[in-house]
This record gives structure tokens, C-alpha cells and sequence, in this order.
């Protein structure tokens, strides 16, 4: 099948590959020509794991180009990809003037297309866009009905950055959601993931608009609920990690894979999705107080470390902390909502000297932060005569005892509870997220 990918960003480029890689032809498109230009060399624009090595491989075999112009390369397919982001306003609703950018732009292009064109909403948007927005601009700039002469679907993406090319390739975990216009526009789709092993679920456009937020809205739930019993358990001297095994071991609640205390949930998703969701459910006149305390527990988060970091230091004024991790996870580059982050801005507030070190994201921190912090070449450097170290990111090397063993009178703040605490060095004090406060 002919297809176009409008958006190379983390969706967008993992669609285009994934569907590559799958045998179909496929053209991403991107306002941005720099990126255009490294994916026709077969070079990703972003970090995310396998994709190198896929992109190259669709690119060499011919079953991936990149392109500037949306409108050419929509004439020449059976179906388009809407892939562009919808990040948050001031009021926490979300800004969709990408997505009416490129509604106008295929819409125009269907004014010159022979056939039946479907149209696909990959991009994360409210219930209600796609019939109230998104339709509107295509019939406008085509001068053809949806459903008579193009079909219109909603496809929301379940990617974890970090797995997002295996989470596509093998979405047995999350299935795989059609919202359909009409049965015919759905059939398309379903046939172009033919061969992709995960189950169908067919449905309304809204309802499958409303499934990505409320899938996100619970995993986010989740992780400020962990956060919050985690915070509780450090003020009675009980280790969160023996709770959690504890709450595991009930088939009710399962392996509890987003029941780990942290930071708090960061990345392109959970905050935006939660924010946007919270805006329109009062615009409609109903008060989302659940939705609320979610959003607050985890905007709490980076204070906890703040005042874990005061407690061991007293005054942080002129103190050099070591922050391990700028990513908002391991295993991707993306530091967008990354708690560590929020964190150096209240050491910085605080007139601390900060020294930062991530295996992938130190290119997107110096875009934040300039000169503000010093950049270490390596985690070992990066702790070189410091005070105390702040683990922010589960990279498994800041996990590694090895990292701590010749260290001298430090403070280690584990953000993410990937510590051994009990197997550190005796001249050590370790603090963490839902740790004692009492220390060993």
C-alpha cells in the first residue's frame, strides 16, 4: 500500500519506518528540510532505540523517502498519517494549529486525487477534533464529502519512547484501535496492518480519540498514586519498594509496572494528555477533581528532591550537586517534561553549582540550560568533587555500584530507587524517593 506520513517526530518517523519495514511504500513528509535531508541518508533525526539501524535498511531497499512537499506526495498514495504534534496552550488546552495546517494542506491535495483517499489521525487529539476540526479542512480545501468521496479514521498511537519501534512492530500489548468514519475507510486500515500481531478493536472516531487519553490519564493515576504513598512511607520510616512488593503480590493489582516512586511522569505525553483533558472536561462543566490530584501530586515531585537535598546539606548555596539522567527516561533523548529538569532549575534557584551528565540527552539540556551547568564527558567525571548526586534517569550504568565504590563522604539522592543501597559504600549517605528518612 501507498503511504504518507505527515510529521517526523517520534510517532510520525516510527509509522513511516514500521509500515516500511512491513513491505509498503512510504513517503514522511516534514516541514523542517534538515531532518528530510538525514532521513534520505538514512540518518534518524532523534535517538530511539533500533531505529538507526531500520531506517537505514528502508531507505537502502527504496521503500522509504522523505519529502517537503505534503500536497505532491498525497496525490501518489492510498492513505495519509496526520503525525504532527499538539502541544499545550497557556490554559492547558491543546494548540491545533499543526494539525489545521496539514487538514488544509491533504485536503487541498484531494481536489487533484483520482479515487478514494483515507485519511488517518495518528496525532494525540481531544474527542471531538477530528469530526468538529479536522473534517471541516478537508472538505473545505478538497470540495468532496467525507464518506462519499474520502474516508476518515482515528489511529492513536500506545509507544513508549525508548520501544517505540518494538511497541509498533508487535502491539500485542496495547492492540491496535480503528476509529472509522465508515466501515470501508476502517476496512483500508485494518489491511495495512495485516501481518502486525495485535487484536482490532473497531469504533466510533471520538471514542477512539477518547481511548488515548483515558488510557494515559490511568497510567498517569498510577504513577502519582506510587509517588504519593511513597512520599507517606519515608515520613514513617518504612522502605515504599517492601510496600510495593506487598501490593504486587495481589492478582488485583498485578505486576505494577507504573507503581515504581520517582520523579514523577515526564515526556511528550502524560502531562500534555491529563492538562488537555482536564481543560476540556471543564469546558464542558464538569470539575475532573480526580484528573486534578493527579496533576498535582506529580507537579510536586521535583520538591521532594529539593528539600531530600536540603535535609542532607542544609544551605545548597554554593554546593555542587551531580545530576545523573536529563532524559525524562531512559533509553531516548527527549527531554521535554523531564523532571531532572524542573530539578536543576530549583538547585540553580537555590545558588547551587550544578555538573550534569546523560548518556543521550546533554545536545537538548545545553539548549535549556547554556551555560548555567557544567557539562561532565562521563558519570564518573560528573561526580568528581561533588556534594551530592542526584540520580534523575534509570540509565542502568547510574545503577552500577561501581560508579559509587572510591567515593568519599558522598550524598547519593536516588530519583528512581535503582540503587542497592544496602551494598554501598559505609561512608555513603543514601536518600531516596520513599526511602526512611532515617538512614542506614
Amino acid at each position: 500500500m501507498r503511504v504518507v506520513v505527515a510529521g517526523t517526530g517520534y510517532v510520525g518517523l516510527t509509522t513511516a519506518v514500521c509500515f516500511a519495514s512491513h513491505g509498503h511504500q512510504v513517503r514522511c513528509t516534514d516541514i523542517d528540510e534538515s531532518k528530510i535531508e538525514m532521513i534520505n541518508m538514512g540518518i534518524s533525526p532523534i535517538f530511539e532505540e533500533g531505529m538507526n539501524s531500520l531506517l537505514k535498511e528502508v531507505v537502502e531497499s527504496g521503500q522509504l523517502t522523505a519529502s517537503t512537499d505534503l500536497e505532491k506526495a498525497v496525490v501518489s498514495s492510498d492513505i495519509s498519517f496526520i503525525c504532527v504534534g499538539t502541544p499545550n496552550l497557556e490554559d492547558g488546552g491543546i494548540d491545533l494549529s499543526q494539525i489545521r495546517t496539514v487538514s488544509a494542506s491533504i485536503g487541498k491535495a484531494l481536489s487533484n486525487y483520482d479515487g478514494r483517499h483515507v485519511v488517518v489521525v495518528k496525532s494525540t487529539v481531544l474527542p471531538g477534533t477530528s469530526e468538529e476540526t479536522i473534517l471541516p479542512e478537508l472538505e473545505k480545501n478538497s470540495g468532496l464529502k467525507s464518506v462519499k468521496d474520502f474516508g476518515l479514521c482515528v489511529n492513536p498511537e500506545f509507544l513508549r519512547e525508548g520501544q517505540a519501534i518494538s511497541d509498533f512492530l508487535d502491539p500485542k500489548n496495547t492492540g491496535i484501535v480503528v476509529g472509522e468514519s465508515d466501515t470501508e475507510s476502517g476496512d483500508v486500515l485494518v489491511k495495512l496492518y495485516a501481518g502486525f500481531n495485535g487484536s482490532v478493536l473497531r469504533t466510533f472516531l471520538r471514542t477512539a480519540e477518547m481511548i488515548k487519553y483515558a488510557r494515559n490519564a490511568y497510567l498517569a493515576k498510577d504513577v502519582s498514586f506510587a509517588n504519593e504513598i511513597a512520599n507517606i512511607c519515608s515520613t514513617f520510616s518504612i522502605d515504599y519498594l517492601d510496600v510495593k512488593k506487598g501490593m504486587e503480590m495481589d492478582s488485583r493489582i498485578g505486576e505494577g509496572r507504573f507503581l515504581s516512586a520517582g520523579l514523577g511522569y515526564g515526556g511528550s505525553c502524560f502531562k500534555k494528555d491529563v492538562s488537555a483533558l482536564i481543560h476540556r472536561a471543564e469546558s464542558q462543566g464538569i470539575e475532573p477533581n480526580l484528573l486534578k490530584e493527579i496533576e498535582a501530586v506529580n507537579e510536586k515531585q521535583p520538591t521532594v528532591i529539593l528539600e531530600l537535598a536540603k535535609k542532607a546539606l542544609g544551605n545548597l548555596k554554593g554546593k555542587k550537586i551531580a545530576v545523573l539522567g536529563l532524559a525524562f527516561k531512559e533509553k531516548t533523548d527527549d527531554v521535554r517534561e523531564s523532571k531532572a529538569i524542573k530539578i536543576i532549575d530549583l538547585f540553580l534557584t537555590n545558588k547551587a553549582q550544578v555538573v550534569v551528565f546523560d548518556p543521550k540527552a546533554m545536545d537538548n539540556a545545553k539548549k535549556i540550560f547554556g551555560v548555567d551547568v557544567d557539562y561532565a564527558e562521563n558519570a564518573e567525571n560528573a561526580l568528581k568533587n561533588c556534594d551530592a548526586c542526584v540520580v534523575a534517569t534509570e540509565w542502568p550504568e547510574f545503577g552500577n555500584l561501581k560508579l559509587f565504590s572510591n567515593k568519599e563522604d558522598l550524598i547519593i539522592i536516588d530519583g528512581r530507587r535503582i540503587l542497592d543501597w544496602k551494598s554501598l559504600p559505609e561512608n555513603i549517605r543514601y536518600y531516596g524517593i520513599g526511602f526512611p528518612i532515617l538512614n542506614k
